[in-house]
């Protein structure tokens, strides 16, 4: 049903950051790595050893939650598991996007692979045919609390292997059935154990947040690009991206965010024009410490990386199979790998990134409207007054902010007890990946307002040219807005400037520059 550009063996526990990217922007055909396979079959032979012996143990042959003592009959196990997933599917909201869904996909087919969980071949094989099918679960938004795993979208992702619900194929619904006969799957019947594995996990969360991470590393990108463009369109010195005065601090994140805005500017006209002369002594904040706040951003940003890249490659069902039991027999453990604090954690800190990388945009769009600051004609148009220029598009980047600091409150700070308080403690860690879409659109929005207001100083600047990266930057977006010269309906440039800023354009062709930010 789908064609993929290429291939792409899973070793797991072995993804990196790239290919997780990778598997986000666009679908790849997964092979899963031959050494995986005996791992995987020595568990679920495991799991049939326990059956066969006759002993309690938790998810294979007994109930779940506070139904764990719960004993059940052997000729019941595969109405038990699934019944887990039909009883569990209890979702609401939108439908996550395709991308999201592939993340969540690919990581509980990683995880399931590395043998721990005591599924057979047969329940990661058909996971890995719905992904090269391109049949995508329907998966509601909502309804997990990151906590015994992200159950209910994760019961959602697995109806699809049963055959049951809807799926999404080319982004239409169809019916689950209906899907898998034409891409010639057949619909699994769960065997002990398998219910539980699918669904227990992380891979919801972490999926979220990740394509959080993913966007917010777009966002940063493009607002160092709209900031060194501020820079120039209000002629503000490149004095405080002195490596020296970054050198001395020592944070990272600062020191490589000042390379960056200094290759940036470099060999800008504009800025040679007033290097004498210029009576003003200091910039304010938005336009000096851009370094300062940038680069801590982007630690914080490298930092949520590496937290969601080990948990991508984790095992994080109830209850695991480990093989180095006493006498070298398996043995069953029950845990909490389930709980996804770390994910909370890393989306909370997320938020704050992106929150910011929005505020500090916003303020630089202030400084430009504001003849008294920028030198330039008021709200960036000629003629002020009979036009409004710029001055309610600041309004809309200003709301968004806002809308931005009342989202970056954290959401791992609460927690509420379900399952007859055996789950006493929470995450919400689901929520918390959730909400990182939304803000990161507002974000996208401020810093498409800031490309068309700078892009419009720089004009007014003219014919003296910014440096030539950003000439081309400018260039690019004069392609599709043209120069606000009287008032018109602003909300179609909004619109083409935030889809620049989503989809990477405005360093597109300086890759290189950024690259140390992905090293």
């Amino acid at each position: 049903m789908t064609q993929h550009a290429k291939s792409w063996t899973l070793k797991p526990g072995a993804m990196t950051l790239a290919d997780l990217r990778a598997v986000w922007a666009a679908p790849v055909k997964l092979i899963l790595s031959a050494e995986a396979y005996p791992v995987i079959e020595a568990s679920a032979a495991a799991v049939q050893a326990i059956v066969a012996k006759g002993d309690a143990a938790y998810g294979i042959n007994t109930g779940f939650g506070l139904l764990a003592k719960t004993r059940i009959p052997d000729e019941k196990l595969e109405q038990l598991q699934r019944n887990l997933i039909l009883s569990h599917s209890v979702g609401t909201g939108e439908l996550l996007s395709d991308a999201v869904v592939r993340l969540i996909m690919l990581m509980k087919i990683g995880s399931l692979a590395r043998g721990y969980s005591g599924v057979r071949p047969l329940i990661v094989d058909t996971l890995i045919a719905l992904y090269n099918a391109g049949i995508m679960p329907a998966i509601p938004a909502k309804g997990s609390v990151g906590a015994s795993g992200d159950l209910a979208p994760l019961s959602h992702m697995s109806l699809a292997m049963l055959g049951v619900g809807d799926v999404r194929v080319n982004g239409e619904l169809m019916p689950a059935p209906e899907a898998l006969a034409q891409a010639g799957i057949a619909p699994v019947v769960l065997a002990a154990k398998e219910g539980l594995a699918l669904i227990n996990g992380t891979q919801v969360s972490n999926a979220l947040t990740l394509h959080g991470l993913f966007m917010a590393e777009r966002l940063l990108e493009a607002a160092m690009v709209t900031g060194a463009l501020s820079l120039d369109a209000a002629k503000g010195s490149d004095a405080p991206f002195d490596a020296r005065v970054h050198a001395v601090r020592g944070q990272p994140g600062q020191i490589l965010a000042a390379q960056m805005y200094r290759q940036l500017v470099a060999n800008s006209a504009i800025r040679a024009s007033h290097l004498e002369g210029d009576e003003r002594v200091q910039d304010p904040y938005s336009l000096r410490c851009q370094p300062q706040v940038m680069g801590a951003c982007l630690d914080l940003i490298g930092n949520v990386g590496r937290t969601l890249l080990i948990e991508a490659n984790a095992v994080t069902d109830n209850p695991l199979i480990f093989q180095d039991g006493p006498g070298g027999q398996a043995e069953i453990v029950s845990g909490g790998n389930f709980h996804a604090e770390p994910v909370a954690f890393a989306a909370d800190t997320l938020a704050l990134a992106i929150s910011e990388i929005g505020a500090l945009a916003e303020r630089r769009i202030a400084l430009l409207i504001d003849a008294t600051l920028s030198g330039l004609p008021p709200f960036l148009v000629r003629d002020p007054g009979v036009n409004s220029g710029f001055m309610i598009a600041h309004v809309t980047a200003a709301a968004l902010a806002s809308e931005n600091k009342s989202l970056a409150h954290p959401a791992s700070v609460d927690s509420l007890p379900t399952s007859a308080n055996q789950e006493d403690h929470v995450s919400m860690a689901t929520f918390a990946g959730r909400r990182l879409d939304d803000m990161a659109h507002n974000t996208a929005v401020i810093v498409g307002i800031e490309l068309l207001a700078a892009a419009q100083g720089i004009d007014f600047h003219r014919p003296l040219k910014t440096s030539p990266h950003l000439e081309h930057v400018h260039h690019q977006l004069r392609q599709k807005v043209p120069f606000f010269d009287a008032d018109r309906f602003f909300a179609p440039d909004i619109e083409a400037a935030k889809q620049m800023v989503l989809h990477g354009e405005l360093s597109s062709t300086c890759k290189n520059l950024f690259a140390p930010l992905y090293a």
